[in-house]
């Protein structure tokens, strides 16, 4: 009850709001106008004071607002009896009236019109005061939904035959909010829609259900988004990482690389996807099999109708003046608070932190603004129209999080506005030709930190290149973590320690590594050697790199092939654990939790797994990780929050895992929103029986509890 009442208030608050501006620029206008028009006059004839002036403009203005509120419906009754060639006439010299009562009423008796003025006036101030409140009305929630109703409504009768009774699914992805950040937002009361959904309120029973999920070892959006939609992200060990076989380094937000790893999902699973009957994907990296696509990356490279093409959605939201305007409104403010907020920062010199100048605020307000508002009203058109499933993704939070951190005043204001576009979508679903059933998930967490260069003068590839005896640039040179490198290359090659010398590079170096960060997961390749690299080789080529790496501070663990055990995980002093060993000695992946064995040893399978994969550091007590990309907030290997991410689905459908059971990474989540659409819609929607299936489900049985960080 208490949420309802706020809201009230804040709808009140914002009504009374748009009145106040609508009146003070009606009042510029008349003071406009009466320095304007010789016959307008809003002083005595002895001159008045500029407080005068403008308390009788602002007098005039209200009167003539209130008077347009309150008697011109009045009018407009009487005035359907006259026949519509004289009603346009006297549409204008009504209007004129009014404002001559208008001016007549002030008590101070100053303010003058001629009558043929009034006309002007009147007409000039009423498509001002218009203008204005349409502008401040864009932005206003139940004017936008209802433009919506109107706009839906017509192309659903263009559609033709009614669509069936049977409910429809909506899933909306929240990027990169971790389950702990939601529910730490819906206790603080920024999320009531979130909130009501999970505990019913006044009586009732909760809609509701929320459960975590951890991600595999790659927990960003391409491998979950990628296994969500598609059944399968085999093969997808990172965000960015080089393939020996065609070298090219994969990037999955680039669309080429996209539509490659759909099209190796679709063959790996055997079927098309999670939205191959009737469904719509909204701004996603992936299609999911749908007929309906707008704003997908993988489609991108493509040559479609120019409904699928991907940017048709953009066209089709700013078609729409009001659309345009309310966006655009959104924009600039949301620039400003970026502004004001990164200015904030700086002056109270938080720590950590990292650059957000030049383009930021821009990429920041369109994430946040832009593809939140044409996502939403693609989802809400999709709705109207009746679609069987829509997938959309709302990467809000996940762009402001890299750079202002996970939690803090920045983020809370996002997921704010998050919890206020589903309130929206379930909203329009109270209006649409069948019944909707709303599922909320994310696709991984963002873990807090400061980045490795922050912390140590140089990055990641600095260190792998000092590792292999490379010139290092003379700032990595002079960081402890250089020197020490250096060091270990001469002494592993038993070269004398030269002060201030510049060390020769190893023998045998054909070709310099390339090396690629995907938030604290980093990846090292030799891109001369076609094969993937074992332990021994790497020591034979490079004896000081993997030692360097190991025993650096800030890194965690590495996974290497060898030749003697298949795979090892190498720690600091010197520690070698053998991958089939990891359940009995997990060594340096203990403080990563239940569950980062199984997701190593399946990234070792993977084809395309680098020569070195590198974790980060790990703190489970503050929760800590540290990104090797210039991010505060960061996901893509393991270490904390990252990793956790959660579903929210209606209690009407099955629980997603047994009691007791865990929901563990991306293709079983795929498998469990497969068994909601049948549920929901019958037999048409089949449950997923992919090879994938079987192949992956054994190693992810993660014991109860397995869920759980060590600093949970």
């Amino acid at each position: 009850m208490r949420s309802v009442g706020r809201g009230r208030w804040r709808k009140a608050a914002s009504q009374i709001g748009r009145s106040v501006a609508v009146w003070a620029v009606s009042t510029v206008t008349m003071l406009v106008l009466a320095g304007i028009l010789p016959d307008f006059q809003l002083q005595s004839a002895d001159g008045d004071s500029a407080t005068t002036i403008a308390v009788t403009a602002g007098f005039g203005a209200g009167a003539f607002g209130v008077l347009s509120a309150l008697v011109w419906p009045a009018l407009v009754r009487l005035l359907l009896l006259v026949p519509a060639l004289v009603l346009g006439l006297l549409v204008f010299f009504l209007n004129g009236a009014l404002l001559l009562l208008a001016l007549h009423l002030n008590p101070s008796e100053r303010g003058a019109v001629a009558p043929e003025t009034a006309v002007v006036v009147a007409a000039v101030m009423s498509a001002v005061a218009s203008a204005t409140g349409a502008a401040l009305a864009v932005r206003d929630d139940d004017a936008y939904r209802r433009r919506l109703y109107r706009l839906a409504d017509r192309r659903r009768r263009r559609a033709g035959p009614p669509c069936p009774a049977t409910p429809g699914t909506v899933f909306v992805q929240l990027d990169g909010v971790g389950h702990d950040i939601l529910l730490d937002a819906v206790g603080k009361g920024l999320m009531p829609t979130v909130a009501r959904w999970l505990d019913g309120g006044d009586g009732r029973p909760a809609t509701h259900r929320i459960v975590p999920w951890r991600t595999d070892w790659s927990s960003q959006t391409g491998a979950s988004q990628l296994g969500i939609l598609h059944g399968s992200n085999h093969d997808v060990p990172a965000f960015r990482w080089y393939e020996k076989d065609r070298g090219e380094v994969m990037v999955c937000n680039r669309p080429a690389s996209a539509a490659l790893l759909q099209h190796r999902a679709a063959e790996d699973a055997g079927h098309g996807g999670l939205l191959t009957v009737d469904g719509a994907s909204r701004g996603n990296l992936f299609s999911g099999g749908a007929g309906e696509q707008a704003l997908v990356l993988s489609i991108a490279t493509r040559r479609r109708s120019r409904e699928n093409r991907s940017r048709a959605g953009y066209f089709a939201y700013f078609s729409d003046p009001a659309n345009a305007v309310r966006t655009a409104m959104s924009f600039a403010a949301e620039v400003g608070r970026e502004i004001a907020q990164s200015t904030r920062a700086r002056l109270r010199k938080e720590r950590p932190r990292v650059s957000r100048g030049g383009l930021y605020p821009l990429v920041r307000a369109f994430a946040t603004v832009v593809e939140r508002d044409v996502v939403v009203a693609a989802v809400t058109g999709d709705m109207l129209a009746g679609r069987t499933a829509v997938y959309a993704d709302l990467v809000a939070y996940d762009e402001v999080a890299h750079h202002s951190g996970p939690s803090g005043r920045d983020t809370e204001k996002v997921l704010q506005r998050l919890d206020r576009a589903l309130a929206l979508i379930e909203k329009v679903a109270e209006h649409a030709p069948r019944p909707y059933r709303i599922v909320v998930l994310s696709d991984h967490g963002q873990s807090p930190g400061e980045t490795f260069r922050a912390r140590y003068g140089l990055t990641l590839g600095d260190l792998v290149r000092a590792g292999c005896g490379l010139p290092v640039p003379r700032r990595a040179r002079r960081t402890r973590s250089g020197a020490e490198a250096r060091n270990a290359v001469r002494a592993a090659l038993r070269r004398p320690v030269e002060e201030g010398g510049e060390e020769r590079p190893a023998p045998g170096r054909r070709s310099e590594p390339i090396v690629l960060a995907s938030g604290n997961l980093g990846l090292v390749s030799f891109p001369d050697v076609g094969h993937r690299m074992t332990k021994e080789e790497i020591d034979a080529r490079h004896p000081a790199l993997l030692p360097t790496l190991a025993n650096h501070p800030g890194i965690g663990f590495l996974l290497v092939r060898s030749e003697r055990h298949g795979g090892v995980v190498l720690g600091a002093r010197g520690v070698e654990i053998p991958l089939d060993r990891l359940d009995e000695d997990p060594g340096p992946l203990a403080v990563f939790g239940p569950g980062a064995a199984d997701a190593v040893r399946r990234t070792h399978s993977f084809p395309h797994t680098a020569d070195i994969m590198v974790n980060s550091f790990y703190d489970p007590a503050d929760g800590e990780v540290l990104a090797f990309e210039e991010q505060i907030g960061s996901h893509g290997g393991l270490g904390g929050a990252q990793s956790r991410a959660f579903l929210l689905s209606p209690t009407v459908f099955s629980p997603p895992v047994a009691e007791g059971a865990h929901l563990v990474g991306a293709e079983q989540v795929h498998r469990v929103l497969r068994r909601w659409l049948s549920e929901a819609s019958g037999p048409q929607v089949p449950l997923d029986d992919s090879p994938s299936e079987a192949r992956d489900s054994a190693p992810f049985a993660v014991p109860d509890g397995g869920l759980q960080d060590k600093s949970a």
